[in-house]
């Protein structure tokens, strides 16, 4: 089969696809990612095929718009659909373009569009989640808050932020099943038939995590993390490997694809905090362009693969990212989470919840003190390393990739 993978977002919403397309393609399917022009060459790279979708993600969040977003909106998500309400057209055109030659269409959860185009298509969709969507009584939605509203008041939230945040795109919703020669459909009815249909979702994050909520059906279920496929032509740099053979293991900081606009102030007490823990540092750019100045306990880092890097270092600081929180756990390292937008606050709560992290520190309140604690508690109290590897043991048991294989190859939700 010709299969699509669709996904909008950041770099961590890109590279776990790249481990499900290896997966698929090793099934002996044709698997294409669409996604922004600007991950081309992370995707190709990693043996699948490419399509561009429109948006720089990059300049986006960069963006005084962008900032404005992370810094004011429940969970920087409801800002975000500001950005994405712009290039929204352009996106589902693309998709369209995308999709032409497809038998089967893998969608994201910011990829909705691509169910209408497989509608018109007469192809099977399938989402294929980083994060937790479905309305559930055992926990709020996560885009709203972390407090839990006791079970009623859960699953009507998230029944009503879902419904809410397909209101600025539903002229463009309407215009796109026009074009494909679908008639109109409203939002609740939307929503309505994708239950009635067993529309499936497989949710690639790991039960050891997040476990399935019991009040959802067997098509949603949560089958464990697809791993990025790792860059073979990368090697590192001498700088990297001497810093590493100079000493104690070093923690890892990195915001990722964050991009706060106070990202040198952070710097600097980040510098500060590991200095005052005694802590040995590499700083990972990221989109943050974060670039300390070296000296003999901070090494500044390009992007670089996880899987290498993480297994040298004895803890990671970092923005509790899916994809940041997954590679960590994996690695079976104590964390200490800066959340700062989307569903980070969701996973840096869970790695706390875990005994993986001492605490979460919101990046907007982050402080030299606090951070200095948290580095010290997390690389010297040995139950964080105990607890944290215990996870990373149940990660290995687990196949989030095949499961989806198995599940396209039997038919199992179609």
């Amino acid at each position: 089969m010709q299969i699509t993978i669709i996904t909008i977002g950041s770099t961590g919403d890109v590279l776990p696809f790249t481990g499900l397309a290896a997966r698929l393609s090793a099934d002996g399917h044709d698997v294409t990612i669409a996604t922004h022009a600007q991950f081309e060459e992370l995707v190709r790279s990693r043996g699948a095929g490419f399509s561009p979708l429109p948006m720089d993600m990059t300049r986006e969040l960069s963006s005084q718009r962008g900032q404005r977003a992370l810094r004011t909106s429940a969970a920087g998500s409801t800002g975000n659909i500001g950005l994405y309400r712009r290039h929204w057209r352009a996106i589902g055109e693309a998709i369209v373009r995308a999709s032409a030659d497809s038998d089967m269409l893998l969608l994201s959860v910011m990829a909705w569009q691509g169910i209408h185009v497989a509608e018109a298509l007469k192809i099977p969709s399938m989402g294929v989640y980083l994060q937790p969507m479905d309305p559930t009584a055992a926990f709020p939605p996560w885009t709203l808050t972390q407090r839990s509203l006791g079970g009623w008041g859960n699953r009507a939230s998230a029944r009503a932020v879902r419904l809410l945040g397909q209101l600025p795109f539903k002229s463009t919703t309407d215009d796109l099943r026009r074009d494909l020669g679908l008639a109109p459909i409203g939002i609740r009815r939307h929503f309505a038939s994708l239950e009635q249909s067993r529309w499936p979702t497989v949710y690639g994050y790991s039960p050891s995590v997040l476990p399935a909520p019991t009040d959802w059906p067997e098509w949603r279920p949560v089958v464990g993390y697809w791993w990025p496929v790792a860059d073979r032509e990368w090697r590192p740099r001498d700088e990297l490997t001497d810093f590493l053979a100079a000493g104690e293991p070093p923690v890892l900081i990195t915001l990722g694809s964050m991009t706060p606009t106070d990202a040198q102030a952070q710097l600097s007490t980040i510098r500060a905090a590991l200095a005052a823990s005694g802590r040995r540092g590499i700083v990972q750019a990221g989109w943050a362009g974060l670039k300390p100045h070296a000296d003999d306990g901070l090494l500044p880092v390009d992007a670089l693969p996880h899987e290498w890097l993480l297994p040298q270092v004895s803890a990671v600081v970092h923005h509790a990212g899916a994809g940041s929180t997954a590679a960590g756990l994996r690695a079976g390292l104590p964390a200490v989470p800066l959340p700062l937008a989307a569903d980070q606050p969701l996973w840096a709560s869970r790695l706390v919840d875990l005994g993986v992290a001492p605490t979460s520190i919101p990046l907007r309140r982050l402080d030299r003190d606090r951070l200095t604690s948290a580095v010290v508690r997390a690389t010297s109290e040995e139950s964080f390393r105990v607890r944290a590897e215990h996870v990373a043991a149940r990660l290995a048991t687990e196949d989030g990739a095949e499961a989806v294989a198995e599940a396209i190859s039997s038919g199992r939700y179609w």
